[in-house]
């Protein structure tokens, strides 16, 4: 199975599309069109670098000291 994803310019070809799924030639799925997407990837493109675990726990760290000190005061 193929999956390819369709622009459709005009209207006439929703029709052939929908006899198309009727003759169970193909499956038609709606896309949503929330954007999420689109924030996903823009997102994911602005990253400079990918984090490693380590990264992550070293930041996760001084937050939790920043955090601690903080409620000390």
């Amino acid at each position: 199975m193929n999956l390819v994803t369709i622009d459709i310019l005009n209207p006439k070809a929703v029709k052939l599309l929908k006899n198309l799924e009727d003759l169970d030639l193909i499956s038609i799925k709606e896309k949503s069109n929330s954007g999420f997407d689109k924030f996903l990837k823009k997102l994911r493109s602005n990253a400079k670098q990918s984090l490693s675990i380590d990264k992550i726990t070293k930041e996760v760290e001084q937050v939790r000291l920043k955090r601690h000190a903080s409620k000390k005061s």
